[in-house]
């Protein structure tokens, strides 16, 4: 199993808007510190906006910040809602026309994996996840 590049940006912008505190953060700097695209980050802040994890602020001094505490931000949350699908093989999809579906012990097994991933995911937070700003490569300001 794998996340998407779209779910490992996600957790790394709440984890770096989380080692922000209140302060609000930009797009821009965020790239910056990890060395990723802004188009992919503005697509995944969108995301995570709309999922009620980021909050906006519009205007000139604007920015992103954590739209609730990093203790009320499960893991699991995120990856249910950044992930398309958790599709394993082809029998969890809607298209499925394996053959040996009906009869296959794999599918039960592979349900039961899945299930235990997301329970796991589920016990975490972002709190749990939190770094110093300086963890980034970031100096506090003098």
């Amino acid at each position: 199993m794998r996340l998407t590049d779209f779910s490992d940006y996600s957790l790394r912008l709440l984890m770096y808007a989380a080692a922000k505190g209140d302060r609000l953060i930009t797009i821009e700097e965020t790239a910056q510190v990890y060395g990723i695209s802004r188009a992919h980050l503005m697509k995944v802040a969108n995301q995570l906006t709309r999922a009620g994890f980021l909050k906006a602020v519009r205007g000139r001094s604007g920015g992103l910040a954590l739209a609730r505490p990093p203790e009320r931000i499960r893991l699991g949350d995120v990856l249910r809602e950044t992930e398309p699908d958790f599709a394993l093989v082809e029998c969890f999809r809607s298209d499925n026309s394996c053959l040996i579906t009906p009869r296959c012990r794999l599918r039960g097994m592979l349900k039961e994996a899945l299930a235990a991933f997301s329970e796991t995911l589920d016990r975490y937070t972002l709190a749990d996840l939190l770094l110093n700003p300086e963890d980034f490569g970031i100096q506090p300001a003098a």
